[in-house]
């Protein structure tokens, strides 16, 4: 298959997943290193809510390339990254939950690379984690982060 025809497939199939997943918001950053030219590199903090579970918010720090590539969306961020997840309010399911979910996916990359976060749900011990990784579209990398939120209250209902 032809580059475009691949880089055309991967964007369709970018704007059908950003539809399905939460969106988030930056929270705060801090400059990392210093660049001539272009924003400079730098750590950034990103919040959002679970789409199928109010209560919980997720708290994503990664890792963003500066300079000239950064300035114009070209740069591939490194895949270094962290996720914490709490319950900021009463967790209220919106239905039934599937026990492994994308909950977020955002661009690391100008195509090919994404941040995502993962829920799964752990049964035994009604608690629900959130793994957050990176893919490409050839190969992905092993650096990942988990956290977990029980859910005292409640038992979680699976699809």
């Amino acid at each position: 298959m032809p580059l475009f025809r691949q880089a055309i497939l991967a964007a369709a199939m970018l704007a059908t997943t950003l539809s399905l997943t939460a969106r988030a918001e930056e929270i705060g950053s801090v400059d990392t290193a210093f660049q001539l030219i272009g924003p400079n590199h730098k750590v950034v903090v990103e919040a959002f809510d679970d789409p199928a579970v109010q209560g919980i918010a997720c708290y994503v720090s990664r890792a963003k390339a500066g300079g000239i590539s950064g300035a114009v969306g070209i740069a591939k961020d490194p895949s270094r990254f962290s996720v914490a997840c709490r319950q900021v309010g009463p967790i209220r399911f919106n239905g039934p939950i599937k026990r492994q979910e994308e909950v977020f996916r955002e661009g690391a990359s100008f195509i090919f690379k994404h941040v995502r976060v993962v829920r799964i749900v752990d049964p035994k011990r009604n608690a629900l984690t959130y793994l957050t990784y990176s893919d490409k579209l050839i190969d992905g990398s092993p650096d990942n982060a988990i956290t977990a939120v029980p859910v005292l209250d409640q038992t979680i209902p699976l699809k």
